[in-house]
This record gives C-alpha cells, structure tokens and sequence, in this order.
C-alpha cells in the first residue's frame, strides 16, 4: 500500500485555519485530522478528542517524558503536542494526515521527525487585518490581542521556510488552493483524487 502524506499546516492564530481546514476536509475524501494534546483550556463548543485532547500539565509532562510526542511546544503559555503513534498509524493505513501546528512544532518535524511532509503556511493579507479579526472574535482581553499579533510577527517571518503560502484573502480562494495542494500532492504520488493508489496496467 502506498503510504498517506502528512500535511503539516500552520497559520498565526485568527487567520481562519480552522474554517479553512473544516471545509477541504468536508470536500476530500481520505483526509485524517491530527488532533493534538494541549493543556488549555477548552474554548466554547469544543469537546475533548475533537479540537483537542485536553489534559492537564501533569498528564502533559509524562508523555513528553516517555517520548510519545512526534513534536510539542509551548505557545501563549500553553503546550501543545502531537502524538507519533497516531500520525504513523494513520499514514500507514493509506490517510492523509492534516496536521495543524504552530511553526515551532512545524521546525521540528522538518527537521528530526523522519517523516515525508508537505509544509503550507497560512497567511492573513496583512496584521492589520489580522487584528481586525481578532478583535471581532470579541473573546479576546486587549493583552492577548497583542501577544498574538506580536506571535503573528514572528511566525509570518517563517513562512519562507514553508513549501507552500496561501494568503487568506477571500475564504473561498484560499479552500479552493489548499484543496489543489492536497490532490497534486496525491497525483505526485501516483494516486487518486480520492486518495486511493493508481493501478496502471495492471493486467497488461
């Protein structure tokens, strides 16, 4: 079987990652959601094992201690990690994997993980915009407002390192570009739109 391909996803927070990975995913079939480990708190409407296994800092620590995450980091005084076992299961089933994490979790994945990986950064048009964004969230205090536009800064320096950038500009644009990222990727991999292998002359 050829193996799936893991997406590594990363955006400054408010730039509408979410929204955009809910859509490809209800749009391509044999798409798998990483869903991390973190230590924050849930937000309204989200549910543990769906957004996010959420665990305390103890729980948090033992894993990264025995080595269970492919990748962690701390981002806005909160860790995140992911879990090796779940994202090589996955692949090894055929799946693609969507892995949506910050640029200190993408650096160590391109870096140390082993694992084949297309990298695409998500951008707002610009930190203006972004800030717009954010504070029409109305769940934001003034003080995380700017340390997330300060993280912004630095986080859209990196996306030089990123094989792919897509600036969300229009929702729609950026779904369609994400999704013909997705297919040509599985086209390079001699498969199917659909994710399954492509058996040429097979009976010849």
């Amino acid at each position: 079987m050829i193996p799936g391909r893991l997406f590594v996803i990363s955006a400054p927070s408010g730039t509408g990652k979410t929204t955009i990975l809910k859509r490809v995913m209800g749009r391509l079939a044999g798409l798998a959601f990483s869903v991390s480990h973190t230590t924050r708190i849930p937000r309204a409407g989200e549910r543990d094992g769906v957004e996010y296994h959420f665990v305390n800092q103890a729980e948090f620590g033992m894993m990264r201690d025995n080595g269970l995450f492919l990748e962690w980091a701390e981002v806005h005084d909160n860790y995140y990690g992911t879990s090796r076992r779940t994202i090589v299961e996955q692949l090894e089933r055929g799946r693609d994997v969507i892995l949506d994490i910050d640029v200190q979790g993408a650096a160590i994945i391109r870096k140390s993980s082993g694992l084949a990986a297309s990298h695409i950064f998500i951008s707002p048009p610009s930190l203006a915009e972004l800030e717009k964004r954010l504070r029409g969230r109305e769940t934001e205090t003034e003080e995380s407002i700017q340390i997330r536009l300060k993280n912004a800064r630095f986080e859209m320096q990196s996306a030089k390192d990123y094989e792919y950038v897509i600036i969300n500009d229009a929702l729609d644009e950026a779904v369609r570009l994400l999704a013909a990222i997705i297919l040509a990727e599985r086209a390079k991999a001699h498969r199917l739109p659909s994710g399954r292998p492509i058996e040429l002359f097979e009976n010849s």
